[in-house]
């Protein structure tokens, strides 16, 4: 299977350069010259890197075949991957993003939507849940409001603080605080 680690974006300078939104927490061993990834479109890679840099919060990158910034941004919106199978198997306390969507969404027994997208964010990450009514619900990726995720039967347990399917939706907006009179 495979593991998406970044997206292109646009050019950076005359040398062929590429800015790249990062979706891995260890950019530092995933970008190291040399390294290969299968791109989509296909037609666009493979791609191996030949340099890698920050750029203040910026990681720019430059590929062994783009030899100037024509070539790179023929790239921009092309999506980087890599096999799961090179992946180290000690790592278990993460989950990658294609392991939890489409899981179900569960506070007890009850089914309250679908897993639909891993938000990695810098404090914390956050899971988009869909609802049946197809409300997004942003819920925090933490173990006191997940506390189990299970792949192999195809969910997840919310524990989730009162409220939180709510807060976003046209009713609470509308009804009064509970407690006013």
């Amino acid at each position: 299977m495979q593991l998406q680690v970044a997206r292109i974006g646009k050019p950076h300078g005359i040398r062929g350069e590429v800015t790249v939104q990062v979706l891995t927490d260890a950019p530092e061993d995933r970008f190291v010259p040399g390294t290969e990834f299968m791109v989509e479109p296909a037609a666009a890679g493979p791609l191996t890197v030949s340099s890698a840099r920050w750029n203040k919060d910026i990681l720019l990158l430059g590929f062994e075949e783009v030899a100037d910034r024509n070539q790179a941004e023929t790239l921009r919106g092309a999506k980087l991957f890599i096999e799961t199978e090179e992946l180290d198997g000690d790592d278990d306390e993460g989950w990658y993003e294609h392991e939890l969507v489409g899981l179900e969404a569960r506070v007890g027994e009850q089914v309250v939507g679908k897993v639909t997208a891993l938000n990695t964010m810098p404090v914390q990450d956050l899971l988009t849940v869909t609802t049946p009514d197809g409300k997004e619900i942003l819920i925090p990726f933490v173990e006191q409001i997940v506390p189990e995720v299970n792949v192999g039967e195809g969910f997840i347990l919310l524990t989730p603080p009162d409220g939180l399917f709510e807060v976003n939706s046209d009713e609470a907006a509308a009804s009064e605080p509970e407690g006013t009179d």
